[in-house]
């Protein structure tokens, strides 16, 4: 796990079990888009994560970058838009029961939508030693941000009797907007010299030197590829932030993310249409589909039976002891 980055903490790692010991698979607590533990190992090494520092991880979903933060000794704090992913399953089931599983401080967790980050939170101050995320770029799970989903963008009001349990209205989240608003969150928050590290989708047609997103106050340190299909890799992305952050040129920031405009944005949007796009070109494709099709149809249809049989089952369990209690009366 030696890779340009904390040279120290990737050699605590080698040799040792930790990495079986903190598989996905031992977790209480996992969703579709859980880092796996290996790479969150070497993305927190190249953000320089260790003890003392303030990680933070702005897509928190089941805190599995942030767990692997907290074992390297930083305090961690974690926001996602999704509050279903935040409260987790139960109280057993969580992103705290994770942390409580290796023993671990909980992380800092808050609902919000980092779109309007700086509608949440104070700016006027670095907070962050290091960033380190994987955005949600539309392959598993698509990126959302508050707003209606009405064509006219009004939002209703919610009475007050409902606010504690309301999920809030959220609109889909293009992600080239998703990687200008990360950078941009990244500069504004970091402190001087601490690190972004994240994750960032791509097809065979990405250039490095024109389509990873830039942002004026943060230079590029690294680039890792990790191909994952023929047409689709991911890069692991590391910026440092070498220049303070000036809150009146936010909107020029913003626009400067892409350094080709719309045609290196692109090449990060829409990335699950073009794998689909790219899979109906090859031979058998219609009659693969069509198989998995199929297979969803019966494998949905038997947890619905598996339901219907274990609702019945408790139903006839019941039924005795109602009758005794009856006789007994």
């Amino acid at each position: 796990l030696r890779l340009p980055g904390n040279g120290t903490l990737g050699r605590n790692w080698r040799g040792s079990n930790r990495l079986f010991r903190y598989s996905l698979k031992k977790r209480t607590y996992l969703g579709p888009t859980s880092m796996d533990s290996e790479l969150s190992l070497i993305m927190t090494n190249l953000a320089k994560v260790q003890k003392g520092s303030f990680a933070f991880d702005p897509f928190v979903g089941t805190g599995s970058i942030l767990l692997t933060a907290a074992l390297r000794g930083a305090q961690t704090f974690g926001t996602d838009i999704d509050l279903r992913v935040l409260r987790g399953r139960n109280p057993n089931e969580n992103i705290v029961s994770n942390f409580q599983q290796y023993g671990l401080p909980p992380p800092e967790l808050v609902r919000s939508d980092n779109s309007i980050y700086h509608r949440h939170f104070r700016k006027h101050l670095p907070l962050f030693d290091a960033i380190v995320t994987d955005p949600p770029y539309g392959i598993r799970a698509g990126a959302r941000k508050s707003g209606s989903r009405r064509g006219d963008g009004e939002v209703r009001p919610v009475l007050e009797e409902y606010r504690y349990d309301h999920v809030a209205q959220t609109r889909p989240y293009a992600v080239s907007d998703v990687m200008a608003d990360l950078l941009n969150v990244a500069a504004m928050t970091l402190v001087m010299g601490g690190r972004l590290t994240y994750v960032i989708p791509s097809m065979l047609d990405f250039n490095e030197e024109e389509d990873l997103p830039r942002h004026d106050c943060l230079k590029v340190v690294s680039v890792c590829y990790q191909p994952l299909q023929t047409e689709l890799g991911r890069r692991t992305v590391t910026m440092e932030k070498v220049k303070e952050y000036d809150d009146r040129k936010r909107d020029e920031y913003l626009e400067g993310t892409w350094v080709n405009g719309p045609q290196s944005a692109e090449k990060v949007a829409n990335i699950r249409e073009r794998l689909i796009e790219a899979a109906k070109k090859k031979p058998g494709y219609e009659e693969k589909a069509a198989w998995r099709k199929q297979k969803r149809k019966e494998t949905k249809e038997a947890k619905k039976r598996a339901k219907l049989e274990g609702a019945d089952q408790g139903v006839n369990s019941k039924s005795p002891n109602s009758n005794d209690d009856s006789e007994r009366g």
